[in-house]
């Protein structure tokens, strides 16, 4: 997976975005789940890291070289180990989930205090004319004061009016001198909280440069220990990117791969009916069983799961299953608007039916999660797994682009997001994956 943590302006407070003008996009599909419309994909599939490629990462972040060496040692420590690699992955994967939370969390207190400075600013730049025009007068005032001891009769009447004058604009320029001292003050404590909120972002950052350099090493090293080229293997790929390449829909693509996975007799095969008689599992159990990293198939049946699957990336949900997509159909899934290269995870356990690019849907990735059912994950910008593998549920599997891959509707905001489409799918049909998403304090 070719990550590009890049290096984060953080102290440009303007550019960061304000909350409410969020675009997104869905893939657009007719009633069988078919695209509206086929056009190229957007995005290129990125192998896996490689040697030049983690040198580059390394060169791209602010790391010291000590830690990055550090967590060479780390990972190098692991070497064959698979469970213990699986493990760090899902937990490195889990401390960029926290951290970009935290990210969007301070973005927003800064768009806040951003909008706080302005109205701030605002006020002393109406308060600066008003004194202005109270100076002005009161200097006019000066320029021919009234004698100070004795009243000539004659300017009797002009020294009572400056009299008047002067006591109506003493306590009127005490009381905008008053609001402006205070206004100030709130200037300098919404920089001080801005200062602090930008040391908090680039502590985030940093992390986030820390995971991902550690999960692009991760993967890289899982690869080293397993021969994913071999004849067979390198066959069964190219099958299901001749099948992807010949289907017209989701569903055919889904069919035709659930089908050959039954045929060669792929472990825990999407053609596998639903047990009637699925056992009942306790709250610990399910969590005992997902705890244990050494697994090589689903901890438990998928039907057992509901409440338990994790979210694939941070984001927000702008499409509901069952809402009209913006292309006259209706939405067999969900969309979420995340960051820009943002991680996406496996919401649950299976085999990888396929990925790679597929219609207007950008990078996708298929899971056989087993007992008839499959997830779907659409716009993707790279992805990191590979045909075949087994993944664990919150596993990175890729990273979202810069911006919507495919087909976009936008808010009057005007620019397309980075939109993850989700769909989870029963004997290949779509179905309101509601409820089946775990609580934040279960997901740990």
């Amino acid at each position: 997976m070719a990550i590009r943590p890049g290096k984060r302006r953080v102290g440009a407070l303007a550019g960061l975005m304000l909350a409410g003008l969020v675009p997104f996009a869905v893939p657009a599909q007719d009633e069988t789940g078919a695209p509206a419309e086929t056009v190229p994909a957007q995005a290129e599939e990125a192998p896996a890291p490689t040697p030049a490629d983690l040198e580059a990462i390394e060169a791209s972040i602010s790391l010291s070289q000590s830690r990055i060496d550090a967590l060479k040692a780390e990972i190098a420590e692991m070497e064959g180990d698979r469970t213990r690699q699986n493990a760090a992955l899902i937990a490195a994967a889990q401390r960029v989930r926290l951290a970009e939370i935290e990210v969007a969390d301070v973005e927003e207190r800064l768009s806040g205090l951003i909008v706080s400075e302005m109205e701030v600013r605002g006020r002393l730049d109406g308060s600066r004319a008003e004194i202005a025009n109270v100076l002005a007068a009161l200097e006019r005032i000066t320029l021919n004061p009234p004698p100070a001891l004795i009243v000539d009769p004659d300017d009797a009447l002009g020294s009572a009016r400056s009299a008047i004058l002067i006591t109506a604009i003493v306590p009127q320029l005490r009381a905008r001198a008053d609001a402006v001292t205070a206004d100030l003050r709130i200037l300098t404590d919404i920089k001080g909280k801005a200062l602090e909120e930008e040391a908090t972002l680039k502590a985030n950052y940093a992390v986030l440069e820390e995971e991902q350099l550690r999960i692009a090493t991760l993967i890289a090293a899982r690869k080293q220990g397993i021969d994913r080229r071999s004849e067979e293997l390198a066959a069964e790929e190219a099958e299901a990117v001749a099948l992807a390449a010949r289907a017209s829909s989701l569903k055919e693509l889904i069919e035709g791969l659930s089908s050959r996975a039954g045929a060669v007799g792929t472990p825990g095969a999407a053609t596998r009916p639903v047990d009637p008689d699925l056992p009942q599992f306790s709250a610990e159990e399910i969590r005992t069983a997902f705890a244990n990293s050494a697994r090589a198939e689903p901890a438990v049946p998928f039907g057992a799961a509901r409440g338990w699957l994790a979210m694939p990336a941070n984001g927000v949900n702008v499409l509901d299953y069952g809402a009209n997509d913006g292309f006259g159909g209706i939405s067999h899934g969900i969309s979420l608007v995340t960051r820009a290269e943002a991680q996406v995870v496996a919401p649950a356990d299976g085999w990888v039916l396929y990925k790679g690019p597929y219609l207007n849907y950008g990078q996708i990735v298929i899971l056989n999660t087993g007992q008839g059912y499959t997830a779907l994950l659409a716009g993707l910008a790279e992805v990191s797994v590979d045909i075949g593998q087994f993944v664990q549920m919150g596993m990175p599997m890729g990273i979202m682009g810069s911006r919507t891959i495919g087909r976009s509707i936008t808010t009057n905001a005007g620019a397309a997001q980075p939109t993850l489409y989700i769909e989870l799918r029963q004997n290949n049909e779509p179905f309101d994956p509601t409820g089946w998403w775990a609580n934040p304090t279960q997901s740990g």
